[in-house]
Protein backbone atom coordinates (compact mmCIF):
# COMPACT_ATOMS: atom_id res chain seq x y z
CA UNK A 1 0.00 0.00 0.00
CA UNK A 2 1.53 3.30 -1.08
CA UNK A 3 2.24 6.13 1.59
CA UNK A 4 -0.46 8.09 0.06
CA UNK A 5 -2.88 5.92 0.40
CA UNK A 6 -2.18 4.84 4.19
CA UNK A 7 -2.54 8.19 4.80
CA UNK A 8 -6.02 8.12 3.23
CA UNK A 9 -7.14 5.42 5.59
CA UNK A 10 -5.42 6.85 8.39
CA UNK A 11 -7.79 10.43 7.75
CA UNK A 12 -10.36 8.78 6.99
CA UNK A 13 -11.00 6.47 10.04
CA UNK A 14 -10.41 9.60 11.78
CA UNK A 15 -13.30 11.41 10.26
CA UNK A 16 -15.63 8.70 10.91
CA UNK A 17 -14.64 8.30 14.14
CA UNK A 18 -15.22 12.31 14.75
CA UNK A 19 -18.85 12.06 12.62
CA UNK A 20 -21.44 13.68 13.63
CA UNK A 21 -24.19 12.56 15.73
CA UNK A 22 -26.70 13.31 12.57
CA UNK A 23 -24.19 11.58 10.05
CA UNK A 24 -25.86 8.50 8.79
CA UNK A 25 -28.66 8.66 11.50
CA UNK A 26 -31.23 8.20 8.75
CA UNK A 27 -29.64 5.57 6.75
CA UNK A 28 -31.77 2.65 8.10
CA UNK A 29 -35.30 4.70 7.99
CA UNK A 30 -34.50 6.46 4.48
CA UNK A 31 -33.87 3.17 2.89
CA UNK A 32 -36.40 0.97 4.37
CA UNK A 33 -38.72 3.81 3.31
CA UNK A 34 -37.84 4.69 -0.21
CA UNK A 35 -36.46 3.16 -3.28
CA UNK A 36 -33.38 4.02 -4.35
CA UNK A 37 -32.72 6.33 -1.70
CA UNK A 38 -29.66 8.36 -1.83
CA UNK A 39 -29.54 8.58 -4.81
CA UNK A 40 -29.98 12.08 -7.22
CA UNK A 41 -32.78 11.49 -9.55
CA UNK A 42 -30.95 11.28 -12.40
CA UNK A 43 -29.00 8.59 -11.53
CA UNK A 44 -31.63 6.83 -9.76
CA UNK A 45 -33.70 6.57 -13.65
CA UNK A 46 -30.43 5.33 -15.29
CA UNK A 47 -30.45 2.52 -12.79
CA UNK A 48 -34.07 1.76 -12.91
CA UNK A 49 -33.45 1.16 -16.68
CA UNK A 50 -31.21 -1.96 -15.58
CA UNK A 51 -32.23 -5.31 -14.51
CA UNK A 52 -30.40 -6.52 -11.56
CA UNK A 53 -33.04 -8.53 -10.16
CA UNK A 54 -31.02 -11.97 -9.30
CA UNK A 55 -27.35 -10.09 -10.05
CA UNK A 56 -24.01 -9.26 -7.96
CA UNK A 57 -23.09 -5.63 -7.62
CA UNK A 58 -20.18 -4.64 -6.42
CA UNK A 59 -19.53 -0.90 -5.13
CA UNK A 60 -15.81 0.55 -5.11
CA UNK A 61 -15.02 3.36 -2.03
CA UNK A 62 -18.92 2.53 -0.22
CA UNK A 63 -17.97 4.87 2.52
CA UNK A 64 -20.81 4.01 4.87
CA UNK A 65 -22.44 1.67 2.72
CA UNK A 66 -26.06 3.61 2.00
CA UNK A 67 -25.76 3.32 -1.77
CA UNK A 68 -25.20 -0.27 -2.64
CA UNK A 69 -27.74 -1.41 0.23
CA UNK A 70 -30.42 1.33 -1.67
CA UNK A 71 -29.68 -0.15 -4.50
CA UNK A 72 -29.81 -3.88 -3.97
CA UNK A 73 -32.90 -3.83 -1.83
CA UNK A 74 -34.53 -1.39 -4.60
CA UNK A 75 -33.17 -3.39 -7.52
CA UNK A 76 -33.92 -6.93 -6.39
CA UNK A 77 -30.05 -8.03 -6.45
CA UNK A 78 -29.17 -11.01 -5.25
CA UNK A 79 -26.11 -9.79 -3.32
CA UNK A 80 -23.96 -6.58 -2.74
CA UNK A 81 -20.70 -5.99 -1.81
CA UNK A 82 -18.64 -2.95 -0.85
CA UNK A 83 -14.88 -2.19 -0.54
CA UNK A 84 -13.74 1.11 1.01
CA UNK A 85 -10.42 1.48 3.41
CA UNK A 86 -11.52 3.13 6.39
CA UNK A 87 -12.24 0.02 8.43
CA UNK A 88 -14.50 1.76 11.15
CA UNK A 89 -16.83 2.58 7.81
CA UNK A 90 -16.95 -0.92 6.98
CA UNK A 91 -17.93 -2.19 10.15
CA UNK A 92 -20.63 0.48 10.50
CA UNK A 93 -22.04 -0.63 7.04
CA UNK A 94 -21.75 -4.19 7.84
CA UNK A 95 -23.98 -3.86 10.73
CA UNK A 96 -26.61 -1.63 9.35
CA UNK A 97 -26.66 -4.21 6.06
CA UNK A 98 -27.67 -6.74 9.05
CA UNK A 99 -29.93 -4.36 10.82
CA UNK A 100 -31.97 -4.33 7.42
CA UNK A 101 -31.71 -7.86 6.78
CA UNK A 102 -29.93 -6.79 2.97
CA UNK A 103 -27.44 -9.16 1.46
CA UNK A 104 -24.43 -6.92 1.27
CA UNK A 105 -21.13 -7.29 2.75
CA UNK A 106 -18.23 -4.82 3.22
CA UNK A 107 -14.79 -5.60 2.93
CA UNK A 108 -11.78 -3.22 4.32
CA UNK A 109 -9.20 -3.28 1.89
CA UNK A 110 -7.66 -0.61 -0.72
CA UNK A 111 -9.25 -0.87 -4.31
CA UNK A 112 -5.91 -1.96 -5.30
CA UNK A 113 -5.49 -4.87 -2.92
CA UNK A 114 -8.54 -6.43 -3.68
CA UNK A 115 -7.71 -10.03 -4.14
CA UNK A 116 -8.49 -12.68 -6.74
CA UNK A 117 -11.58 -13.86 -4.69
CA UNK A 118 -13.52 -11.07 -6.99
CA UNK A 119 -12.28 -11.72 -10.28
CA UNK A 120 -15.54 -12.02 -12.58
CA UNK A 121 -17.74 -11.74 -9.52
CA UNK A 122 -19.77 -8.53 -10.50
CA UNK A 123 -22.69 -8.54 -12.82
CA UNK A 124 -22.23 -4.60 -11.99
CA UNK A 125 -19.49 -2.14 -10.46
CA UNK A 126 -21.11 1.33 -9.25
CA UNK A 127 -18.58 3.98 -8.30
CA UNK A 128 -20.27 7.26 -6.99
CA UNK A 129 -18.86 10.73 -5.98
CA UNK A 130 -15.28 10.77 -3.92
CA UNK A 131 -14.10 7.26 -5.16
CA UNK A 132 -11.66 7.87 -8.06
CA UNK A 133 -10.13 11.23 -6.80
CA UNK A 134 -8.17 9.09 -3.71
CA UNK A 135 -6.39 7.11 -6.75
CA UNK A 136 -2.88 8.59 -8.25
CA UNK A 137 -3.13 6.84 -11.33
CA UNK A 138 -7.05 5.71 -12.88
CA UNK A 139 -5.18 2.90 -14.85
CA UNK A 140 -4.71 1.55 -12.06
CA UNK A 141 -7.78 1.81 -10.33
CA UNK A 142 -9.54 0.95 -13.29
CA UNK A 143 -7.40 -2.63 -13.64
CA UNK A 144 -9.27 -3.63 -10.83
CA UNK A 145 -12.82 -2.92 -11.80
CA UNK A 146 -11.69 -4.85 -14.88
CA UNK A 147 -10.46 -7.94 -13.02
CA UNK A 148 -13.87 -8.15 -10.85
CA UNK A 149 -16.59 -7.47 -13.71
CA UNK A 150 -17.83 -10.35 -15.53
CA UNK A 151 -18.42 -10.13 -19.25
CA UNK A 152 -21.07 -8.14 -20.23
CA UNK A 153 -20.91 -6.66 -16.98
CA UNK A 154 -22.07 -3.12 -16.27
CA UNK A 155 -19.95 0.00 -14.87
CA UNK A 156 -22.21 3.52 -13.83
CA UNK A 157 -20.46 6.22 -12.51
CA UNK A 158 -21.56 9.14 -10.94
CA UNK A 159 -19.29 11.99 -9.93
CA UNK A 160 -18.69 15.24 -9.92
CA UNK A 161 -18.09 16.85 -13.33
CA UNK A 162 -14.12 17.31 -14.22
CA UNK A 163 -14.82 20.88 -15.13
CA UNK A 164 -15.33 21.84 -11.10
CA UNK A 165 -11.91 21.08 -10.86
CA UNK A 166 -10.61 24.17 -12.08
CA UNK A 167 -13.08 26.33 -10.02
CA UNK A 168 -12.27 27.90 -6.59
CA UNK A 169 -14.81 26.87 -4.13
CA UNK A 170 -15.82 29.20 -1.25
CA UNK A 171 -13.42 29.24 1.53
CA UNK A 172 -10.55 28.65 -1.02
CA UNK A 173 -7.73 31.95 -0.45
CA UNK A 174 -8.44 31.69 -4.69
CA UNK A 175 -12.41 32.24 -4.55
CA UNK A 176 -13.60 34.99 -6.43
CA UNK A 177 -17.02 35.64 -5.33
CA UNK A 178 -17.44 38.00 -8.42
CA UNK A 179 -16.59 35.85 -10.64
CA UNK A 180 -17.38 32.27 -9.36
CA UNK A 181 -16.66 30.52 -13.12
CA UNK A 182 -12.81 32.08 -12.81
CA UNK A 183 -10.64 29.12 -13.50
CA UNK A 184 -7.70 28.39 -10.90
CA UNK A 185 -6.46 25.11 -10.68
CA UNK A 186 -5.18 23.15 -13.58
CA UNK A 187 -8.06 20.71 -15.84
CA UNK A 188 -5.15 18.49 -16.14
CA UNK A 189 -2.96 17.94 -13.01
CA UNK A 190 -2.97 18.86 -9.81
CA UNK A 191 -2.76 16.87 -6.33
CA UNK A 192 -4.40 18.26 -3.39
CA UNK A 193 -3.18 17.89 0.52
CA UNK A 194 -5.26 19.25 3.32
CA UNK A 195 -5.72 18.91 6.72
CA UNK A 196 -8.97 20.45 7.29
CA UNK A 197 -11.04 17.69 7.32
CA UNK A 198 -14.06 15.95 6.04
CA UNK A 199 -16.51 18.71 6.86
CA UNK A 200 -20.05 17.04 5.67
CA UNK A 201 -19.32 13.99 7.92
CA UNK A 202 -17.99 15.73 10.79
CA UNK A 203 -19.62 18.46 10.70
CA UNK A 204 -17.29 21.40 10.86
CA UNK A 205 -13.74 22.28 9.83
CA UNK A 206 -10.85 20.55 12.27
CA UNK A 207 -7.34 20.10 12.04
CA UNK A 208 -7.13 16.48 10.92
CA UNK A 209 -4.67 14.13 9.60
CA UNK A 210 -3.50 14.42 6.36
CA UNK A 211 -5.69 14.04 3.49
CA UNK A 212 -4.33 13.41 -0.39
CA UNK A 213 -6.13 13.40 -3.31
CA UNK A 214 -6.00 14.24 -7.15
CA UNK A 215 -7.82 15.59 -9.66
CA UNK A 216 -8.88 13.61 -13.11
CA UNK A 217 -9.66 15.02 -16.48
CA UNK A 218 -12.76 13.09 -18.29
CA UNK A 219 -10.13 11.90 -20.56
CA UNK A 220 -8.51 9.88 -18.37
CA UNK A 221 -11.36 8.56 -17.17
CA UNK A 222 -13.27 7.43 -20.39
CA UNK A 223 -9.01 6.55 -21.55
CA UNK A 224 -8.75 4.55 -18.38
CA UNK A 225 -12.40 2.68 -19.11
CA UNK A 226 -11.17 1.94 -22.35
CA UNK A 227 -8.24 0.18 -21.79
CA UNK A 228 -10.13 -2.42 -20.00
CA UNK A 229 -11.82 -3.21 -22.75
CA UNK A 230 -15.46 -1.41 -20.93
CA UNK A 231 -17.18 0.21 -23.89
CA UNK A 232 -18.88 3.57 -23.07
CA UNK A 233 -23.11 3.23 -23.71
CA UNK A 234 -24.11 6.07 -22.71
CA UNK A 235 -23.26 9.59 -20.75
CA UNK A 236 -25.15 12.81 -19.05
CA UNK A 237 -23.80 15.82 -17.86
CA UNK A 238 -25.66 17.74 -15.47
CA UNK A 239 -25.88 21.28 -14.18
CA UNK A 240 -26.25 21.20 -10.24
CA UNK A 241 -23.49 20.65 -7.95
CA UNK A 242 -23.37 16.91 -5.99
CA UNK A 243 -20.17 17.99 -4.24
CA UNK A 244 -21.64 20.75 -1.69
CA UNK A 245 -19.11 22.74 -2.76
CA UNK A 246 -20.62 24.27 -5.70
CA UNK A 247 -24.43 24.58 -5.54
CA UNK A 248 -24.06 28.63 -5.56
CA UNK A 249 -23.01 27.85 -9.49
CA UNK A 250 -26.27 25.53 -9.79
CA UNK A 251 -28.32 25.72 -13.28
CA UNK A 252 -26.08 28.55 -15.06
CA UNK A 253 -25.56 25.81 -17.75
CA UNK A 254 -22.42 24.90 -16.65
CA UNK A 255 -21.50 21.05 -16.03
CA UNK A 256 -21.24 20.03 -12.32
CA UNK A 257 -21.67 16.40 -12.32
CA UNK A 258 -21.91 13.90 -15.15
CA UNK A 259 -22.95 9.78 -15.13
CA UNK A 260 -21.15 7.40 -17.40
CA UNK A 261 -22.54 4.34 -18.14
CA UNK A 262 -20.06 1.40 -19.83
CA UNK A 263 -20.11 -2.51 -20.61
CA UNK A 264 -17.08 -4.76 -20.18
CA UNK A 265 -16.79 -6.53 -23.74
Amino acid sequence: MEDYIKGNKEAWEEAFELRSEDYGSDLVEKIRREDYAFFYDEMKQVLERYDFKDKTIGQFCCNNGRALMSLVKSAKAKEGYGFDIAENMVQFANEKARELGINCKYIATSILDIDDTYNDKFDAIIITIGAMCWFKDLKDFFAIVGKCLKAGGKIIIHDSHPFTNMLAAPGDEEHDEKNPFNCVYSYFDHEWIGNSGMGYMVGKSYESKTFTDYTHPLSEVIGAMSNIGIVITNMHELTYDISANFEHLDNQNFPLNYILEGRKE
